[in-house]
């Protein structure tokens, strides 16, 4: 497909667009219905945007989005501008992850105004994604998630904050901010626990805030593990407190080896991801005489 082609079609559409608005904005407009040319022009300006998406344009067809939204909000059509914004910052992912969060989060601006808290909520995650992968920026992607949960919370879509608020806990503990995660692994994992279908996934929960526990401190470990039995006896039987039992006696003895091959055992079965092996491998390097890998 001939993008330049594309891209000249998109020009043009501008100029059109930009004319449209200028009309509007004379005195005989005024008085004879210069709305409906504003409404014209963004309607022209949307579809130069797309022409500029089919031409592989990111940044143009973001912009193109942008002027249309603004154009929106000029007519007070809040639910329009907000859509605007969310296609111009899924453009702009592609070029400008910056600008790709400035329209997100005027979008999301808009929703909240409107009490459309869960569209609000969907947004902030996709700010935070932005922040994980483009922009690495940890602190700035836990406060969206964050904000996110808070939202889904509110509209009482508990299952969703959940998965936000476990975001927060793993990036949480990575910065070493262990008391942060404990209290959300625990809250979510006391929540799974009363339902037939998490019931399952509590262990890996309590597990997870027991491995925050130990990087603090072995006798909170130890007694978190002894809490986490009391609140939910299926938590015994599970692999994972098992290994979490080994671990614990392993460092009481200062004994690398054993620990070593405590976590390499539960390895085989199940496959570490890479931030339980993080934490592992932290909680190792507490045993004197450690040595540097965990397999």
């Amino acid at each position: 497909m001939d993008n330049s082609g594309k891209e000249a079609e998109a020009m043009a559409l501008l100029a059109e667009a930009e004319r449209k608005v200028k009309n509007s904005q004379s005195f005989f407009s005024g008085l004879f219905g210069g709305s409906s040319k504003i409404e014209e022009a963004c309607e022209i300006y949307a579809r130069a945007a797309n022409m500029f998406k089919m031409a592989k344009n990111w940044s143009a067809a973001g912009n193109a989005f942008c002027q249309a939204a603004q154009l929106h909000l000029q007519l007070q059509s809040k639910h329009d501008a907000a859509t605007c914004f969310v296609d111009a910052g899924n453009a702009f992912k592609k070029a400008d992850p910056q600008e790709a969060i400035n329209c997100l989060m005027r979008a999301t601006e808009i929703y909240t105004d409107m009490g459309r808290f869960t569209i609000a909520a969907k947004h902030h995650i996709s700010i935070a994604e932005i922040y994980e992968t483009e922009l690495v920026d940890i602190e700035k992607a836990i406060a969206h998630y964050e904000q996110s949960a808070d939202y889904y919370k509110g509209e009482e879509s508990n299952s969703s904050a959940n998965k936000c608020l476990l975001k927060v806990a793993g990036y949480a503990a990575l910065l070493e901010q262990y008391q942060k995660a404990i209290d959300i692994y625990e809250q979510v994992g006391t929540n799974a626990m009363d339902s037939p279908l998490l019931k399952y996934s509590a262990k890996d929960y309590f597990f997870k805030a027991a491995l925050c526990h130990f990087c603090i401190d072995m006798l909170n470990a130890k007694l978190a593990v002894q809490k986490y039995e009391e609140l939910f006896p299926a938590f015994s039987d599970s692999r994972e407190c098992k290994l979490m039992k080994k671990l614990l006696e392993a460092h009481e003895e200062q004994n690398v080896d054993s620990y070593t091959e405590s976590v390499k055992e539960y390895d085989s079965i199940s496959r570490l991801d890479q931030w339980l092996t993080t934490m592992l491998l932290r909680i190792k390097k507490t045993i004197q005489g450690d040595e540097e890998d965990l397999r």
